[in-house]
């Protein structure tokens, strides 16, 4: 019995002469590059952006709502595991602004070289890291 998947990776070329063609995008063929790396990146941190903002928002309404409901968000988030949320939420927020100011670049017509773009893509995740490391360690000096 014939693999029906068999029809999905049948196509024609220029000349009408059928070929066999792999589906698009292929995991075996593709290689994952530093551009293919940011843009999914910077999907997922507009994902976590939102929930970010969500939790702000929960933030806001326990300000509002009096000491005691404040307290216990605030003890939430002094707590390790909301300290590393916090942190996240700080990395994807640096990661999304300067991944923001990249793409605003290639809006402009700049950037579009190979070489330029491997260049942008790890100043982005650099200055992600660079960025985040500073506002906490300012943070930590502050507070």
């Amino acid at each position: 019995m014939k693999d029906v998947r068999e029809a999905l990776m049948v196509g024609r070329n220029s000349e009408g002469k059928l070929v066999r063609r792999p589906l698009s995008p292929h995991l075996q063929v593709y290689k994952p590059q530093i551009s293919s790396a940011t843009s999914i990146f910077h999907r997922i941190t507009g994902v976590a952006l939102s929930a970010g903002t969500i939790l702000l928002v929960a933030w806001l309404v326990a300000a509002a709502s009096g000491d005691a409901a404040f307290s216990v968000v605030q003890a939430i988030f002094a707590s390790w595991i909301g300290q590393l949320v916090l942190f996240g939420f700080t990395l994807a927020l640096f990661y999304h602004f300067c991944n923001g100011i990249r793409h605003l670049s290639w809006d402009a017509g700049k950037g579009f070289e190979l070489p330029d773009m491997h260049r942008s893509g790890r100043l982005v995740i650099g200055a992600a890291i660079l960025l985040t490391v500073a506002f906490w360690a300012v943070a930590y000096i502050v507070g």
